[in-house]
């Protein structure tokens, strides 16, 4: 809100500089209407005109009080200086430049110096002084109630603009301050979301995989290996329980640092090792050492792992294929196993394992994930995340 209300003093004194100059020019254009012969008036207003406006431009940038009494000073000595004889005022052009000056060029101090009471003293004061001078230059070709209403309008009117303006940029900024608040309580509710999905993903890839082994008595794999699966998955629940944000590494090992690039080639060796002990022979094909940004490497990985993990789960086959291709802006890998496969149709859109740790984790990261399979032919899942 600071900066907020910093900006609409600023708004303000910019269209103090654009209504004042804009008067200004218009009562001086008046003043060239009726040129007299001696020139001896315009030489005379020509640089009081000139600093009014250097006054304007200065307001218009800072706002400064003290230009804003310069300039009412030598507005008054202006508007007085068109009702001089003997310098040719007094005419019907002087008079109306008078007004003009009077009644829209001086009034525009009025949009930005209604924020404290020593302004509005000052603009007070010199509104007094304003009205005065106009009515005694413009009285010889006008009636004073004729000059008196023009000046109390222009200042009227230019009041009620500077009030409504005032008011609506109020209004304006506290919407904007509301949307604000929302849109940061949406922003947290979301990354709250996220950490959740992100949580039951890192729990559903390790903790429930290890318990599922369990459940089934190890079938299939060494003591040794649940062993060793347990221990990483114990040590993953004792960082989670300290408060820390475990980042993946790889599916089935986690670390609390974060690189930005990492090595593909390096991390996908613990892919390898995890489903050997698993007792999954996997023939891997293709490129083995590629670079990519840290969070689409994590996704890339633990994606790939759990798809061999649904293929020694549910595949009743204990081998896979994957193959790792690349070219200039993607990575994809293919994984391909020959088991009993299954119908696409009947597969549960909400089931952790392929909505969110597969297809959900790939697209986050601006990749695809396209998925083959029918009952007795075998299941082939392809995995596409961006290099950049």
């Amino acid at each position: 809100m600071p900066l907020s209300a910093s900006g609409q003093r600023r708004f303000l004194a910019r269209t103090t500089r654009m209504v004042g100059l804009s008067f200004l020019s218009a009562s001086f254009a008046t003043l060239l209407l009726e040129i007299p012969s001696d020139l001896d008036l315009l030489v005379a207003a020509l640089p009081l005109y000139g600093l009014m406006a250097a006054g304007f431009v200065i307001i218009g940038r800072t706002r400064s009080l003290a230009w804003t009494v310069t300039v009412l000073v030598a507005g008054v000595a202006t508007i007085l200086l068109l009702d001089l004889d003997a310098l040719g005022g007094g005419t019907a052009s002087t008079a109306a430049a008078a007004i003009v000056l009077g009644s829209g060029a001086l009034p525009a101090l009025i949009v930005c110096n209604l924020d404290a009471p020593a302004r509005i003293i000052t603009l007070s004061m010199g509104a007094t002084l304003v009205l005065v001078a106009t009515i005694i230059t413009s009285s010889a070709t006008v009636s004073p109630l004729e000059g008196l209403l023009s000046v109390v309008i222009g200042w009227s009117i230019l009041t009620g603009v500077t009030v409504w303006l005032s008011v609506s940029i109020s209004r304006a900024l506290a919407r904007i301050a509301r949307l604000g608040r929302a849109h940061l309580a949406e922003r947290h509710a979301t990354q709250t979301e996220a950490q959740r999905r992100q949580g039951a993903r890192l729990l559903h890839d390790t903790v429930l995989a290890t318990l599922t082994l369990l459940a089934h008595s190890g079938v299939g794999v060494s003591p040794d290996a649940l062993r060793a699966q347990a221990s990483e998955d114990a040590r993953l629940l004792r960082q989670l329980r300290l408060g820390g944000t475990p980042m993946p590494r790889s599916s089935g090992a986690y670390t609390l640092e974060a690189t930005e690039t990492s090595d593909l080639g390096h991390t996908l060796e613990s892919v390898k090792q995890r489903f050997d002990r698993m007792g999954l022979t996997v023939s891997w094909h293709g490129a083995g050492r590629l670079l990519l940004p840290s969070d689409v490497l994590d996704a890339f990985l633990l994606s790939l792992a759990e798809c061999l993990e649904n293929v020694r789960r549910h595949s009743g086959v204990s081998n896979a294929e994957v193959t790792i291709t690349q070219d200039d802006t993607t990575v994809r890998a293919m994984v391909t196993d020959t088991g009993v496969g299954f119908d696409l149709e009947q597969v549960d859109a909400a089931k952790l394992g392929l909505a969110e740790s597969v297809v959900a984790r790939i697209r986050e990261v601006g990749g695809r994930t396209r998925l083959f399979s029918a009952p007795g032919s075998g299941t082939t899942v392809v995995l596409e995340v961006p290099k950049l």
